[in-house]
């Protein structure tokens, strides 16, 4: 065994005393092990009649987070990451087209390391012990203390804390949405020659025109976003076929995620206005001071209707001092 799997080992078996009596402890530690552990698995995942399933292999290389995600169901897809960098390789005819992006909060890394703002919105609480994947994982449940979110219900694996299974519940306790492994296995190797893609050479690979620049200083206010919710970034997207960038906004209470789509109305498009669901996907359409305005989140309806009722447009000044 490695001297990193030692002390990862040793790492684990420690916080396994604290967590006897705090599922919070459970958590945290189901956060750090989806980052620093060195696994191999396929997980499914469901939603309404959506399901498919995904070949995951997650490596921390001095530091640096590694993973490939392979879509085994439908049109041929691979996701390469690394850390919050993203690349996807989408199968399309007789070309691949090749599309960067950022991503947070991929499974199994659904938490975050700092807890406390789910510490704010939500109550955690143990369930039983049950069977994913051949392992052993404690259940813990996170119950909104509002509206404004669905529920959780977490399997974490007892002896490494790995996440092995996740699901989104409404108020009423209905499955809205589950993802989960079905088979597991951890690695214990330097080999990083996995961390590429499978080239196919009858096709032409194509980059998407697509930008995207972060930190972005804008006019846009959100003055009355749902409790607990906060910004956590804000990118411009350049979409073919439009001749200005699309910003998107993203919010999140630590767990749940909504984006903000703001884009200009070009003359003579009809703009959309409305609600729509998909799923446990709500979508709410809006328009303000000549932007389109769409709001897209796993989350109840009233969240991202109140986010988007809450868009204006602050007018800047002529001179800047």
């Amino acid at each position: 065994m490695s001297k990193w799997m030692l002390a990862c080992g040793l790492w684990c078996a420690s916080l396994n005393v604290q967590a006897l009596d705090d599922p919070w402890i459970v958590l945290q530690k189901t956060a750090f092990a989806a980052r620093e552990l060195n696994y191999q698995g396929i997980f499914v995942y469901q939603n309404g009649n959506q399901m498919r399933s995904v070949q995951i292999t997650h490596m921390n290389h001095g530091g640096h987070e590694l993973t490939r995600n392979i879509v085994m169901d439908g049109q041929p897809r691979e996701v390469l990451s690394q850390g919050s960098d993203i690349v996807i390789y989408n199968a399309q005819n007789d070309k691949v087209v090749i599309e960067k992006r950022r991503g947070q909060n991929l499974f199994p890394a659904m938490f975050p390391t700092n807890l406390d703002a789910l510490k704010a919105s939500y109550e955690a609480k143990f369930g039983v012990v049950e069977r994913v994947a051949g392992r052993d994982a404690q259940v813990v449940e996170l119950v909104p203390n509002d509206s404004f979110r669905y529920g959780y219900r977490v399997w974490a694996d007892t002896e490494f804390g790995l996440l092995l299974k996740m699901i989104l519940t409404s108020s009423s306790n209905e499955i809205l949405e589950q993802i989960g492994f079905t088979q597991l296995s951890m690695m214990n190797t330097r080999d990083i020659d996995w961390f590429q893609p499978k080239i196919d050479a009858s096709k032409s690979y194509v980059m998407e025109d697509a930008a995207e620049v972060n930190h972005v200083t804008d006019n846009w206010v959100i003055a009355n976003l749902p409790p607990g919710y906060r910004k956590i970034d804000h990118i411009m997207i350049a979409v073919p076929g439009k001749s200005v960038p699309v910003n998107q906004l993203i919010f999140s209470d630590g767990i749940a995620s909504v984006s903000l789509f703001i884009e200009p109305i070009i003359k003579g498009t009809r703009p959309k206005m409305g609600h729509k669901q998909v799923g446990s996907t709500h979508i709410c359409a809006n328009v303000v001071d000549g932007y389109q305005v769409v709001v897209v989140g796993e989350v109840p309806a009233e969240t991202v209707r109140q986010i988007s009722r809450a868009v204006s447009f602050r007018k800047q000044a002529l001179v800047d001092k």
